[in-house]
This record gives C-alpha cells, sequence and structure tokens, in this order.
C-alpha cells in the first residue's frame, strides 16, 4: 500500500511539474507574439491575447472588440469571425467569445455607479444593461418606454456613453446627470432636451465609457443581455420581453 502512494504521489508531481511547465511556455510564446505584433504595429490596442480554438492560431483581442486570429508563429493574420460547423447550422464561436467577455466585465460592476430604472425586486424577470447618450433620438426613443419595459418586468440599467468623446458637450450632460441629486429624474430631463443643472462630481462617466469601447459599442443604445450579448439600437418593450422569453 505504502509503495502504491508514493507511485501516486511521484505521478501527482511529474503532472503538475508538466503542467506548470506547459503553462510558462504558453506565456513566453503569448509574449513574444505580443511583442512581434507591436514591432510590426505599435499603435496595435492589444487587450488580450490566449489560445484559439483554431489549432495553431492564437485570438487577439483588441480595444473595441475587434478579435485577431493569428497564426503561432505570428506569419500570419485573419480579421473574421472564426465559425464552426455544426449538425445544426453554423456556430460564432467569436461571438461567443466576446459575450463571454462582456458578461465577465458586467459581473465585475458596481449597480451604485449606475442610472437603474427598475421594477419591485420580486418583479424583475429580466435585467437589461444600457450604453445610453442624452441627444441621441433613439436612446431618447428606448427611454420613453421605460415605464412598458419595467412593467413587464424588465430593469433598466443604464451605463454613460458619450458618443462624441469624453469633454463634449454630451459628456458633460452625462456627468451633469451622474452628480444630480436625483441621477433617474435628471437622465429623464434631459432625454425630453431640457436644461438640467450643471454638476461635477467624482462620477464613473469617463471609465463607462472606456469601457464601452472595451465591450465593442460603437453605437447607442447598445443593450447587453444578461448573459453577455449585445444588441445595438432602439427595442420596443413588446420585442424585448419576446427575445428575453418574458413572453
Amino acid at each position: 500500500m505504502r509503495k502504491i502512494i508514493r507511485f501516486c504521489l511521484l505521478i501527482t508531481s511529474v503532472v503538475a511539474v508538466h503542467t506548470a511547465g506547459a503553462a510558462n511556455t504558453s506565456d513566453a510564446a503569448i509574449a513574444e507574439l505580443r511583442t512581434r505584433l507591436i514591432e510590426a504595429r505599435a499603435d496595435l490596442p492589444i487587450l488580450d491575447i490566449k489560445p484559439s480554438q483554431l489549432e495553431g492560431f492564437y485570438e487577439v483581442t483588441l480595444l473595441g472588440g475587434q478579435r485577431l486570429h493569428v497564426r503561432q508563429d505570428g506569419e500570419y493574420i485573419f480579421a473574421s469571425d472564426l465559425y464552426r460547423v455544426s449538425t445544426t447550422g453554423f456556430v460564432n464561436i467569436t461571438e461567443v467569445s466576446r459575450n463571454t467577455n462582456r458578461k465577465q466585465l458586467l459581473d465585475e460592476l458596481d449597480e451604485s455607479q449606475m442610472v437603474v430604472f427598475a421594477p419591485p425586486r420580486d418583479q424583475i424577470k429580466a435585467t437589461v444593461t444600457v450604453f445610453t447618450d442624452v441627444d441621441c433620438v433613439y436612446c431618447r426613443k428606448l427611454h420613453q418606454e421605460v415605464p412598458e419595459y419595467n412593467e413587464l418586468g424588465i430593469a433598466i440599467r443604464y451605463l454613460a456613453y458619450p458618443r462624441a468623446g469624453i469633454g463634449s458637450d454630451s459628456y458633460k450632460k452625462l456627468v451633469s446627470t451622474w452628480c444630480a441629486d436625483n441621477p433617474q429624474k435628471a437622465l429623464t430631463l434631459a432625454k425630453l432636451g431640457e436644461q438640467i443643472a450643471e454638476r461635477d462630481c467624482e462620477n464613473p462617466v469617463a471609465s463607462q465609457y472606456r469601457l464601452g469601447s472595451r465591450m465593442g459599442v460603437n453605437s447607442t443604445p447598445s443593450l447587453i443581455y444578461e448573459d453577455g450579448s449585445m444588441i445595438p439600437g432602439y427595442v420596443t418593450a413588446t420585442d424585448l420581453a419576446q427575445r428575453l422569453g418574458i413572453l
């Protein structure tokens, strides 16, 4: 029995060393690939590099959500979504990866930093996080339906995304909204085109804007479901409830 135990411990140690060695090799390969890509394109905004499901390739995530698939030697790149062929059709592997990344980023957020419109907690059937601006037509149209979303059991959590960028007039309006004594009321007034009191404080508007860029947001409104999938554009309350499986 003692011999068997010693043998098992030996095998475990060998496996652990092999696993650690493989991880170190992978880390070194990723670092080398990153260096090669930066040497070829110094302004390439790389966020992450990991092994691709396509054998012999790595998946490179860029700021803005674009995915590149790079051969492990760094010689060739293709910038396109990767699909897997299944018996029921084509599965977009790249979009699944985006969804996973967005969900992870969402789960790390503090809801207290959002402007939330929700039904009573025991009536919430789904939560949708929306990157919004105050000046875009469809953001305003979506906001007009917030009572209907809530009535159907859908909580709307707003994140700020001033399309014109940090420092723009829209950015300043969003800062004033988030810094208002009543952000819900201020956001509603701003989306009605009314003047709101100019305010400034420690706020998350710039960080939420950068987060949107990391998630691939390039228009408003952009709706993100709880599983991380993203739908750009205005969706009626009834249509949204159907998409979420509530109706």
